[in-house]
């Protein structure tokens, strides 16, 4: 299992192709990335992502052991940038391996609605007009009761 919070930006295919190929015994490697996306309100430029060093690395990796316990997974793999990111950036990557698909692809989403919600990073949408904190979304919250 590994987890890295990072400003550098990260090689997608390098990452997915290093960890599928570190696989024994698995039968599914599912991968997400998220991507900077326009805010909410319209005309963002680019997110600042801030965080507290100790408390974000230790919270990951203790749900990632989470997600690895529950679904039996193989290994686990988390990268969250933070700093200054544009527009169509790569913010994030989950990766799972399980020896099924189902296990999988429901540790992927596990990691992804706490990482959308519960992960301790602040998130800054700046625009032309100013800059405005990114507020929890009912509908993230709301995401996580399935777990």
């Amino acid at each position: 299992m590994q987890v890295r919070v990072q400003q550098e930006a990260f090689d997608l295919g390098a990452e997915a192709a290093a960890f599928a190929s570190a696989q024994r015994d698995m039968g599914a490697v599912v991968t997400f990335t998220g991507i900077v996306r326009d805010g909410a309100q319209g005309g963002m430029v680019a997110m600042e992502i801030e965080h507290y060093p100790g408390m974000t690395q230790k919270a990951l990796e203790a749900i990632a052991a989470e997600a690895v316990e529950r679904w039996g997974l193989g290994d686990a793999l988390v990268i969250h940038r933070l700093g200054r990111l544009g527009r169509d950036e790569m913010i994030m990557m989950v990766a799972t391996a399980a020896r099924h698909r189902k296990a999988a692809f429901e540790a992927a989403e596990f990691l992804m609605d706490y990482l959308k919600s519960r992960a301790p990073f602040w998130k800054k949408e700046i625009g032309a007009d100013g800059a405005e904190w990114v507020a929890a979304r009912d509908e993230d919250e709301a995401a996580l009761t399935r777990w």
